[in-house]
């Protein structure tokens, strides 16, 4: 999205009292910072006193304490209301991270004052982790500096959307414009190209509260909005009910034989009941049968909201795991890119390994690579294998075991994490991550000029896995065969993989134990993606009995790629037919864990076609999959372009 450089438009008319008690107000969560003594406290002071939120007795403290502590002689010190510890009103500067809440009558907002010192770079980074919009102070004598724009690229890292420019203590340079847009094109130099949503600049003074609440008569050339003006009518999407469900299991409450349920706070997107869920890490399926809470259940509950779910089946699922919207699901690996910020004295090397804590997953984990770390002042990549105190990399992570995740830009709490110091049990290091890796770290994915869709258009159809899975003797192949004749056909461009020819050469060194035949599957599943990716319909022919194994090449590919068709035949028939003689073997025990036999087939749940083979030949059942390619616009009616969506 470009970034706008313009005020925003001019607020409403505020509503009545009672009109306020009636209305929903929306919450802004927004951070403040910028290099010491930029006047981030006192312009949080300012806030506070001049929208009424300031009782009598503390008015009363705040002059006296202003006497004792305060820089403005006999005049009130509004920082005081922020620096709570001695320490900080001691030295005149902010140490930690300062939260405070306060209301218009159009919206509420929480505000964190954060440190400015270069050594609390990680409270500011804490402030900004839950910040839809950062208020950047710039002293109007000193113009940008370098903890200005170190602040920028952490407030963009960390997801942060709207920037205020709030050129400060304009009076000391007598309330000189043409000073004012100097400091707003050196910003603009720094910040328009890390892709924020708006970037709105404000001349201001905070001691004497110009251009904070009122408009200043001084700046009378500003013809935007005040600081309260553009917070109350900032446009904050609210992201989070937006995206895909995610539901992080922090307790399995179980107080009684008659009741289980998962409990936690639901990071994002909403759920209610009759809902499809999926733990993602086991890729189990089930639907949302209540939503309880100590209020009583809910319909529906979204974001924030925190909730003990009740799903309708037995399913493993224990602290850590994630519930997931099943049509989008999180990533599950144990490698992947993130950008991290560290925030220890001692430097993090690659190879050492830390503790790593996403959400209620830990692990444990090592940072394998520094692809490049940024140069805080001119926004370059610089090469290197350590990050030291406030530095910045972009890095490659491995972990001990797979985690789920989200990229950091599509949903925070799925995609933040921090690293801890296994012995000293610190805080070292924070990460967002980017998107998940292969097994190879040195992999990179190479941008191409001819482009999936662009095959597609030239073969006149979309491409799609046709997964064929069912017991051995379903008829699997069978069909498979048939519908790729049939498509060949009407001019579609096929391809056919089947499990008995893949053994044969890609797959030979694979055995038929659990573990070999889901990487049996992964196998299959990148090479169908690849297929894909060249525009072709591709036929697989596979037991693939597990779901979570099938579902993980439903994930390999783009929605609406993936066409499960589940070739539905009783044992007893599928044993009847048996026309390789192994379930005359399995039976006899000269082939173990045969499907169906001795190791189990999990049916699937929701697929795209089911076919029943015991009431139809394999040539009906072929059309059928024909017939539903059809409706679901993959070929048209007797091929070429006819009735096909090409937006892939």
């Amino acid at each position: 999205m470009a970034t706008k450089v313009t005020p925003l438009r001019k607020p409403a008319p505020r509503p009545s009292v009672r009109e306020l008690a009636a209305a929903e107000m929306g919450v802004l969560r927004f951070i403040t910072c910028g290099s010491v003594d930029d006047g981030k406290s006192t312009l949080i002071g300012r806030l506070l006193y001049d929208t009424k939120l300031i009782f009598e007795d503390q008015l009363a403290a705040l002059k006296k304490d202003s006497v004792k502590h305060g820089t403005q002689g006999e005049n009130i010190d509004f920082a005081l209301l922020l620096d709570g510890l001695e320490a900080e009103r001691e030295q005149g500067i902010t140490i930690d991270v300062a939260y405070r809440f306060f209301a218009t009558d159009k919206r509420k907002f929480i505000v964190a004052d954060t440190p400015g010192h270069e050594q609390y770079t990680r409270n500011m980074a804490t402030g900004a982790s839950t910040a839809d919009l950062a208020v950047i102070l710039i002293d109007a004598r000193k113009g940008v500096l370098p903890q200005s724009k170190r602040h920028t690229y952490i407030a963009n890292m960390l997801g942060v959307r709207h920037i205020v420019v709030a050129v400060n203590k304009m009076d000391l340079v007598d309330y000189s414009r043409a000073r004012f847009h100097e400091i707003v094109a050196s910003y603009l130099q720094i910040a328009e190209g890390l892709g924020f949503e708006s970037i709105t600049p404000i001349p201001m003074s905070a001691l004497k509260g110009e251009n904070i609440t009122t408009k200043s008569e001084a700046m009378s050339w500003h013809d935007g909005p005040t600081l309260i003006e553009h917070l109350e009518t900032v446009e904050i999407a609210d992201e989070r009910r937006n995206a895909p469900f995610r539901l992080p299991v922090q307790w399995v409450n179980r107080p009684n034989l008659d009741f289980r349920g998962f409990s936690g706070t639901i990071v994002s997107g909403t759920v209610k009941p009759g809902d499809p869920v999926v733990v993602a890490r086991s890729g189990k399926m089930s639907k949302v049968k209540a939503l309880v809470t100590a209020d009583g259940d809910l319909p529906i509950a979204g974001a924030g909201d925190a909730i003990t779910l009740v799903i309708e089946d037995e399913i493993d699922a224990s602290r850590g795991d994630i519930f997931a919207t099943p049509d989008a699901r999180p990533e599950v690996s144990n490698q992947f890119t993130a950008s991290i910020l560290w925030m220890h004295e001692d430097a993090l090397t690659t190879g050492q390994a830390y503790i790593l804590k996403v959400g209620a997953q830990t692990v444990q984990a090592t940072v394998t690579g520094i692809r490049h770390k940024i140069d805080i002042n001119t926004l370059d990549k610089m090469s290197g294998n350590s990050l030291g105190l406030n530095e910045i990399g972009f890095c490659n992570v491995s972990t001990n075991q797979p985690i789920v995740f989200d990229a950091y830009k599509a949903i925070r709490e799925a995609g933040g994490f921090i690293l801890i110091d296994r012995f000293s049990n610190q805080t070292v290091g924070a990460g967002m991550i980017e998107f998940s890796l292969s097994r190879a770290t040195n992999v990179h994915r190479q941008a191409m000029d001819v482009t999936k869709s662009s095959r597609s258009l030239l073969k006149g159809h979309r491409p799609v896995i046709l997964w064929f899975t069912g017991l051995s003797g379903a008829g699997k192949s069978t069909i498979a065969n048939l519908v790729e004749r049939k498509l060949s056909a009407i001019g579609a461009h096929t391809y056919s993989l089947d499990g008995d020819n893949i053994r044969q050469g890609l797959n030979k060194d694979l055995g038929f134990a659990d573990a070999d035949r889901v990487e049996n599957i992964r196998r299959i599943g990148e090479v169908a993606k690849l297929f894909v990716d060249a525009g072709l319909i591709v036929t697989a022919s596979f037991i693939s009995p597990f779901r979570a194994e099938r579902d993980m090449v439903r994930g390999l590919v783009e929605k609406g790629e993936f066409f499960e068709i589940f070739v539905d035949t009783p044992l007893h028939l599928a044993e009847s037919r048996d026309p390789k003689g192994l379930y005359k073997k399995a039976r006899a025990g000269q082939i173990r864990n045969f499907t169906g036999i001795d190791s189990p087939y999990e049916a699937p749940i929701s697929p795209e076609l089911h076919l029943d083979t015991s009431h139809a030949t394999a040539e009906q059942l072929a059309d059928q999959v024909i017939d539903s390619l059809r409706a679901a616009g993959i070929v048209g009616g007797g091929g070429g372009e006819q009735g096909v969506d090409f937006s892939i």
